[in-house]
């Protein structure tokens, strides 16, 4: 069973508001995507880590202690959808349609120990894949024009998807070559329009995706509970 990662980085980080996409943000003592990519390569035995970068990134080769075996992909487009595509098309020649291709954000630097085992477990042999996700458990509001609360939506069956998530190659190169592919913001998404239902594995409310600045305070916070506990976040 051969696992690939491929960590999604090519992002400009336009609501990060710094000079730097929030990727390379410094978060106890090391970029985000650091953090994020080694949770990965301690969880699965991963034949290659890629990291898909924008074209014209010029902070990657300056960025400091980076986890070792990294291959940068140049590869990142203008959506989410047509970096992971140009990615599955550059590692092509090295993954096989039954392999393991686990997704993960770059700015997800706080999934768990916990989350992650359950994923590798849960997914198992599964011949499509599965992601993480957590059970939506606010009220959820329908906004009109201007902006006033018109209808409340059930949260019944509804859950948050986050990252990683884990599909066998062909899979998601299949996903990925359909026309219809460039509006959709996750895998899961593009691989339910093939008619597939990737498995759902609950995840952790811990596992944030940064976004704005503030949300680094937040990290650090997860990230000094962990040391304090002698182990990441469940």
């Amino acid at each position: 069973m051969t696992y690939h990662a491929l960590i999604a980085a090519a992002g400009v980080g336009r609501r990060f508001g710094a000079e730097a996409p929030k990727q390379y943000a410094m978060l106890d003592g090391r970029p985000v995507m650091a953090h994020a990519i080694e949770r990965i390569q301690l969880a699965f035995p991963v034949a290659h880590t890629f990291v898909a970068l924008a074209p014209h990134d010029r902070w990657y080769e300056r960025a400091l202690r980076l986890p070792h075996r990294l291959t940068p992909l140049r590869c990142g487009g203008d959506t989410r959808a047509a970096t992971v595509r140009h990615a599955l098309a550059a590692i092509a020649s090295l993954a096989s349609d039954d392999d393991w291709v686990i997704v993960h954000d770059a700015v997800r630097p706080c999934v768990d120990d916990a989350s992650l085992l359950r994923l590798r477990s849960e997914v198992g042999d599964d011949p499509v894949g599965g992601l993480l996700a957590v059970p939506v458990a606010s009220t959820l509001k329908v906004a009109d024009a201007v902006r006033r609360s018109a209808r409340t939506l059930s949260r019944e069956g509804l859950w948050q998807a986050q990252t990683p998530q884990i599909f066998r190659f062909g899979v998601l190169r299949e996903a990925f070559a359909q026309d219809s592919v460039e509006d959709v913001t996750d895998e899961a998404q593009a691989v339910e329009r093939l008619g597939h239902t990737p498995r759902i594995v609950l995840g952790s409310r811990t596992n944030l995706k940064v976004t704005f600045a503030e949300d680094l305070g937040l990290c650090a916070a997860i990230l000094a509970v962990e040391r304090e506990s002698g182990r990441r976040s469940a």
